[in-house]
């Protein structure tokens, strides 16, 4: 029932350098339930990493007092790769350099192979399903070979996460209130977490597309149980979600030790970890369609100028920025004004001001699913 370490080794990038995944290990491993939770795969979002730090000193002592009920994996660090990318002083560390786009894109989807590893083992007694898909997926990502460093960390992720009953990818955003990404199979399930972050909101979707590594770790039950679940019963097996904790600048001990503290209470009240969480705050913020988020797009190039901060309350048709060229020969033209199309309040801002075309520069959380969000849902 104690803390075990693990060292996961990656494939170095050149030679006479090295690369690993650091492992934190705590209760008894095959117990149920089992939960699992990474930080940073966005290398450059330095919140989590925090978190995870207070997390693991609070599990150290939930297991020195025999407290651990299940399985939990703890990855501090999930993205050496990103950790390490560091161009003239300034760490880019949500694209892969060398060409592997987003580093939270593109994990692979199991379920077809899963799909045919179960096939005939089936039957009407859904717990026993559920552990049969569990041992499939399990299975199905061990003979899965990579290729290349970016597939060797993705493959080493999934292979910690993919039997786990809970998966909680820690993120953070540019300026942001705290908030959630969840698959709609796991809302209102997941109103437990979102109160004790007390996340402002909850962007739920079916798929919001780009195989993100949460999405992926829920769909695979989701997809089997439409593929499969008419004849034979498949729990949501997993709940997972991604979870924002504010903006990259928000790295501060008592911060980080609430969400921790927050943390550990959703696992007790998963009965992932014993004791007592207390009474379940009350939460501040709903489950929207993350369809009914309005993506504030530059439609021309320069410095973002707000009008508005975090949590504001707008309307549709009102002005939340301006772009400013400060080249224009007339400073009274100089001005881009970005009007956002739904009411709602202001999620996130962008931290870096200089932008480009068709950047992301905030989010506008409304109640109306709009015009022209379907595809892919996220920032990329």
């Amino acid at each position: 029932m104690t803390k075990s370490v693990e060292r996961i080794a990656l494939p170095a990038p050149s030679p006479s350098t090295a690369r690993s995944l650091t492992v934190f290990r705590y209760g008894q491993a095959g117990a149920r339930p089992k939960a699992y939770l990474h930080a940073s795969l966005h290398a450059d979002e330095t919140p989590p990493m925090l978190v995870a730090h207070h997390l693991a000193a609070l599990l150290d002592e939930a297991a020195k007092d025999g407290r651990i009920a299940g399985e939990i994996v703890l990855v501090p660090v999930a993205n050496p790769i990103g950790l390490d990318q560091n161009v003239a002083g300034t760490h880019a560390g949500r694209y892969e350099l060398a060409g592997g786009g987003n580093f939270n894109r593109g994990f692979p989807d199991l379920t077809d192979a899963v799909a045919a590893r179960i096939a005939g083992e089936l039957g009407r007694d859904e717990a026993a399903n559920a552990r049969a898909v569990r041992e499939a997926l399990a299975a199905t990502i061990a003979s899965v070979e990579p290729r290349g460093p970016l597939a060797h960390m993705r493959h080493a992720l999934m292979r910690l996460a993919v039997d786990a009953d809970i998966v909680l990818d820690l993120h953070c955003d540019a300026e942001s209130l705290p908030h959630l990404h969840i698959a709609t199979v796991n809302w209102p399930a997941g109103a437990d977490l979102a109160a004790e972050l007390g996340s402002r909101a909850q962007l739920v979707s079916i798929d919001p597309g780009g195989s993100a590594f949460e999405d992926t770790m829920s769909g695979h039950w989701r997809k089997l149980r439409e593929r499969l679940g008419a004849a034979h019963p498949i729990p949501q097996g997993c709940f997972a979600s991604t979870v924002e904790l504010r903006g990259r600048a928000d790295v501060d001990d008592g911060l980080a030790r609430a969400d921790a503290e927050a943390l550990l209470r959703f696992l007790i009240r998963r009965g992932v970890v014993r004791g007592e969480p207390g009474p379940l705050p009350r939460s501040v913020g709903d489950g929207v369609p993350f369809e009914a988020v309005d993506m504030l797009r530059a439609p021309v190039a320069g410095i973002v100028a707000y009008r508005h901060v975090l949590g504001d309350q707008v309307k549709k048709g009102q002005v939340i920025a301006d772009i400013v060229d400060p080249t224009a020969e007339d400073a009274r033209g100089a001005r881009t004004p970005v009007a956002t199309r739904t009411d709602g309040f202001i999620l996130t801002r962008r931290d870096d001001k200089l932008v480009r075309p068709g950047q992301v520069i905030a989010k506008v959380v409304g109640r109306e699913v709009l015009p022209g969000r379907t595809g892919l849902l996220l920032e990329d």
